[in-house]
């Protein structure tokens, strides 16, 4: 899929994998894995910026991919997220969509709101949500119309 067709139509929540074509180069060669790695990898779909006008895309349209925290002890002290334009020249996957049932927590509510976390249900999302303290933390569930809403890239009709 395109990154274009990732920014319509895959829900937040979903992870995405992307690539550049290029073969996995052999463990031992650590400089070129290292590389490899930064165009082929996967990561948790966590927020769509910029949108769409009567058949036009905003020129500063983007999608946020979530591919890893780093730390110790419980404590996350990097967060590795990753930001494409639509128009990239990689290629792009849906490898798993948020089940229907799960409850989305987004960081804060409108158009800059960011995936902090996805619960398997409503009760998961509260208990997280008292733990982790975000005072303006939105709570939002994944519906049947969205997840048959795009089947492979492709608008369902």
């Amino acid at each position: 899929m395109s990154a274009h067709t990732i920014f319509e139509h895959a829900p937040i929540g979903a992870i995405v994998a992307w690539s550049d074509g290029t073969p996995r180069p052999p463990e031992r060669h650590r400089r070129k894995l290292d590389a490899w790695k930064t165009s082929n990898s996967q990561g948790r779909l966590i927020r769509k910026q910029g949108g769409r006008d009567i058949g036009t895309l905003d020129p500063y349209a983007s999608f946020t991919l979530h591919e890893a925290d780093y730390g110790a002890c419980g404590v996350i002290a990097i967060r590795v997220h990753r930001t494409f334009s639509p128009g990239s020249s990689l290629r792009f996957t849906i490898i798993e969509r948020p089940p229907v049932g799960a409850v989305r927590v987004f960081d804060r509510p409108g158009d800059h709101s960011e995936l902090v976390y996805l619960a398997p249900h409503r009760s998961g999302a509260e208990q997280w949500l008292s733990e982790h303290g975000y005072p303006a933390a939105v709570l939002e569930e994944v519906t049947a119309d969205e997840a048959a809403a795009a089947v492979e890239g492709r608008a369902a009709v």
